[in-house]
């Protein structure tokens, strides 16, 4: 079966530190992104402030508006593209998580609420005084890394990290529910109910049988998948499967029951309901009205 494009950092012409890239979004545009139409995913920690233009910006397929303000965080391996208008303008900066751990050694990097999980939302809008303070950031993280100074990395790493950190206090008033406190029991709970159910999702959908794994009851960890994502643990096993079952029906674009088969549904046509149950559109409506798109 194909698989999505995943794309390195070392693929992209970088000018000043090794294992990092920031540039203007437009000639990021011209230059790096001119080829890649399809969903990809890239293995490395994402951020693009939009300053001018609209359209869409589409992020394991759910659709975000994009506008003037609009910023984005992606983690590694979330597949995302985007409809822009010809007047976007704006900025970009994406990293390996290496190049974060190297500086930051005492504080890991999904400890900022974008970069949570993917249920966390990758959005945040930004206007006023808010979007000019973060634009400037941004402006410095691009200027730095074309200088020929001492402590070059000291200073842009360092520039990085004051973004997330005044990017996640704007997070926390836009996503109340990602407020909560990163280092509590809820939140490694729940990074570990993920990191199981990413490994074990195709063999085994039950809540009870997660909650087994982890030492807890049912009743307990759907009070923890509540708390940090609002959602119950049927639910965050089903998003991954249905996020799964999207990639390769794009891919694939046919044998829709060999999919449902490799996701573990033998029944295609239980498989067909639940995917219209939660997405609202067959298998078959979903492909279509994508490649029309």
């Amino acid at each position: 079966m194909k698989k999505t494009a995943i794309l390195d950092i070392n693929q992209f012409q970088q000018t000043g530190l090794e294992d990092f890239y920031v540039n203007t979004l437009e000639d990021h545009l011209i230059t790096s992104h001119k080829d890649i139409s399809l969903p990809h995913k890239h293995n490395f920690y994402l951020a693009i402030l939009f300053t001018h233009g609209t359209g869409i910006h589409e992020i394991d397929f759910t659709v975000y508006d994009v506008k003037p303000g609009s910023l984005f965080f992606l983690n590694p391996g979330q597949t995302h593209h985007w409809e822009l208008s010809a007047d976007t303008k704006g900025y970009i900066f994406f990293h390996t998580q290496g190049f974060y751990n190297l500086y930051y050694t005492q504080n890991q990097i999904n400890n900022f609420p974008f970069f949570y999980s993917m249920h966390s939302s990758p959005c945040i809008y930004l206007e006023g005084e808010k979007l000019e303070d973060i634009t400037l950031l941004f402006k410095r993280i691009l200027k730095e890394n074309g200088r020929d100074e001492i402590l070059k990395k000291h200073r842009i790493i360092n520039l990085v990290q004051y973004v997330y950190i005044e990017c996640t206090r704007i997070y926390a008033r836009q996503n109340p529910v990602a407020a909560l406190e990163t280092h509590n029991s809820y939140y490694s709970k729940f990074l570990k109910l993920e990191e199981l159910v990413n490994q074990n999702f195709i063999a085994e959908k039950s809540p009870a049988a997660y909650a087994e794994m982890m030492y807890i009851t049912p009743k307990h960890l759907n009070r923890i998948t509540q708390a940090v994502a609002g959602k119950t643990t049927s639910d965050i096993i089903t998003d991954r499967v249905l996020l799964e079952a999207k990639k390769e029906l794009i891919l694939q674009q046919d044998d829709f029951a060999g999919i449902s088969e490799m996701l573990g549904y033998e029944d295609y046509a239980y498989f067909s309901r639940l995917f219209k149950k939660k997405t609202g559109e067959t298998p078959s409506e979903f492909l279509n009205r994508y490649m029309k798109e």
